[in-house]
């Protein structure tokens, strides 16, 4: 039992040994397959946490130089490559330690392939698969209009000279079926340049750790794929598998506001700035010990502490056994992956706290933010 009075609010907590027992999952899933699982910082950059993780993953993607600084500095890991689009002024820093680099468009690879050659790195393009079950538009990269990713006309019969991989992002938290017709689609598109390539980069977006999904079948899938390339490295990018149900975001009530219809629990955190998905995506989170309302039930309504009329929970309400009163503990589940690498000090409001919950039930707080974060950032 968690005893979260030792945990200051409001605070992002890490379980230990619910990262441990995911990263088990995915190295017997990278291992049985014979492929290559990498840590993408986009969805988890809680360096803290890399110690463990560089125990069953041996590579990282970072897309920007910040992502690769930190991969360089605190992961000490392969490192791969992919900007939507590169600047000059940063290219030969971010190429520091690099193995390989993926290129979004064939202009950019244009502009850079002599110095990512001279650099020894192993070149890619990133494809444009056309299929994606996502959907949700700002999560599907693999629309006809997406800027993200060469489709196949562009491309043409043959690849450019020195081109060693192709890399492929179109899922999001999707199913071993949706990657099993991703590799259909890549074959019908792209397979005659697959005998010309010596890696296939196939992203993110496969939640193997997710409750139901079928990793005998990915395994299969992957098996399969190899058997019939049996020259290429495949790697696979799942972040938010990662970190998928490791850990919470703990919140208090800090007022309540009636209305005519539910309660509203003014909360010390904010949808808007700690969890920015659950406005754009956008999603329901899960609170410990709160449900759906039945009709004629108590409900009560989750506000954000920002001046933004829309910080709020506005997707469904929650009934608790007991009426919330100020000072309650507000658990908001499953808030590690693509929270903390996307908040905001936006009104200046504070920022939660990281910490850390280790199997012997001690914790560990890892950063408290300070007045002096939210000044640093400001001109």
């Amino acid at each position: 039992m968690i005893d979260y009075s030792k945990i200051p609010s409001p605070c992002y907590v890490l379980e230990e040994a619910k990262l441990i027992r995911n990263l088990e999952l995915i190295d017997s899933v990278q291992q049985r397959a014979g492929i290559t699982i990498l840590l993408a910082l986009k969805g988890f950059a809680m360096f803290s946490a890399f110690p463990i993780v560089k125990k069953y993953l041996h590579g990282a993607t970072a897309s920007s130089l910040y992502e690769a600084n930190l991969i360089r500095e605190e992961l000490g890991t392969s490192l791969h490559l992919y900007l939507p689009v590169y600047q000059d002024a940063e290219f030969d820093d971010l190429m520091v330690g690099a193995s390989h680099i993926t290129f979004n468009s064939l202009s950019q690879w244009e502009r850079y392939k002599d110095r990512a050659i001279a650099h020894r790195l192993s070149p890619g393009l990133r494809i444009n698969p056309e299929y994606s079950p996502v959907a949700h538009d700002i999560y599907n990269p693999a629309s006809p209009y997406s800027r993200l990713g060469i489709r196949t006309e562009v491309l043409g019969d043959k690849l450019p000279e020195g081109i060693e991989g192709l890399h492929c992002h179109n899922l999001c938290e999707s199913d071993s079926y949706a990657l099993e017709n991703t590799l259909e689609q890549i074959e019908k598109l792209f397979g005659h340049h697959l005998p010309w390539i010596k890696w296939l980069n196939l992203g993110g977006g496969h939640l193997m750790t997710r409750q139901g999904y079928d990793t005998e079948h990915l395994i299969q899938v992957l098996t399969q794929f190899k058997a019939r390339h049996p020259h290429l490295q495949i790697y696979l990018e799942p972040s938010s598998a990662i970190a998928w149900e490791t850990g919470f975001l703990r919140s208090t009530v800090l007022d309540m506001i009636e209305t005519p219809g539910p309660a509203i629990a003014m909360l010390d955190v904010s949808f808007t700035a700690h969890m920015p998905d659950c406005l754009e995506m956008p999603y329901k989170p899960r609170i410990q010990g709160a449900r759906d309302p039945q009709d004629g039930e108590p409900a009560y309504r989750m506000g954000g502490m920002t001046c933004l009329a829309g910080d709020v929970m506005g997707m469904g309400d929650y009934h608790f056994n007991q009426p919330l009163q100020v000072g309650d503990s507000i658990i908001f589940e499953d808030m590690i992956h693509y929270t903390m690498v996307k908040t905001t000090m936006f009104n200046g409001i504070p920022h939660p706290s990281i910490g850390i919950l280790h199997p012997d039930g001690t914790f560990t707080l890892v950063k408290k933010f300070t007045y002096q974060d939210y000044k640093n950032r400001m001109s």
